[in-house]
């Protein structure tokens, strides 16, 4: 069986427009990315490009950026996805091309992110859960993660989902003043 682009990502609903689906864990939901989620996104990857080694990112980015950033992957299939607790974004996932060449279509890499206030209430645990049941509906192959070395909490956290570090790329990054490695976890859908 051969699967074109349009069947593996255009066939299957990330959310019904006309069921609102949620996973409720206490009082967090999941839902599905609307533009007018944007500013409270941008709240969240601002803090982490400013004060850590998760994006390799130097700017911060304007709500312009990130709304296109998110437009341009919900163009093509792929979902980005919602946390909300007591009606206010906390976190915020999604997955996209790993590669563009044409053979790399059944593989994604995958972002989760939390705000800091919220690290360890299980924002992160039902983004990442979403993410994969997704990406298994969409007939994907394999999830890829690349991580910083140094945020050793987030490779913790992957390996418990089932992704395995398969590989290492020294000095990738320079941020802060010094090199950074990456880390590259993959889990097979």
């Amino acid at each position: 069986m051969q699967l074109n682009e349009l069947q593996i990502y255009k066939d299957v609903p990330i959310f019904s427009t006309f069921t609102r689906l949620f996973i409720t864990n206490m009082d967090i939901q999941i839902r599905n990315y609307q533009t007018k989620d944007c500013t409270a996104i941008l709240a969240i990857i601002n803090e982490a490009i400013l004060n850590s080694t998760a994006l390799y990112d130097y700017h911060p980015r304007s709500l312009d950026q990130q709304i296109a950033i998110f437009e341009d992957k919900i163009s093509k299939g792929f979902p980005v996805i919602i946390a909300e607790m007591n009606n206010e974004v906390v976190g915020f996932g999604y997955y996209s091309e790993f590669r563009f060449r044409e053979a790399y279509k059944f593989t994604v890499e995958h972002s989760v992110y939390a705000h800091k206030n919220c690290i360890g209430k299980g924002i992160g645990k039902l983004l990442l859960s979403k993410l994969i049941q997704l990406a298994k509906a969409q007939n994907l192959h394999t999830m890829i993660g690349v991580i910083d070395s140094e945020n050793t909490n987030s490779i913790d956290f992957h390996i418990k989902f089932g992704f395995e570090n398969v590989g290492f790329i020294k000095e990738s990054g320079f941020k802060f003043n010094r090199w950074l490695h990456s880390v590259f976890m993959q889990k097979m859908l």
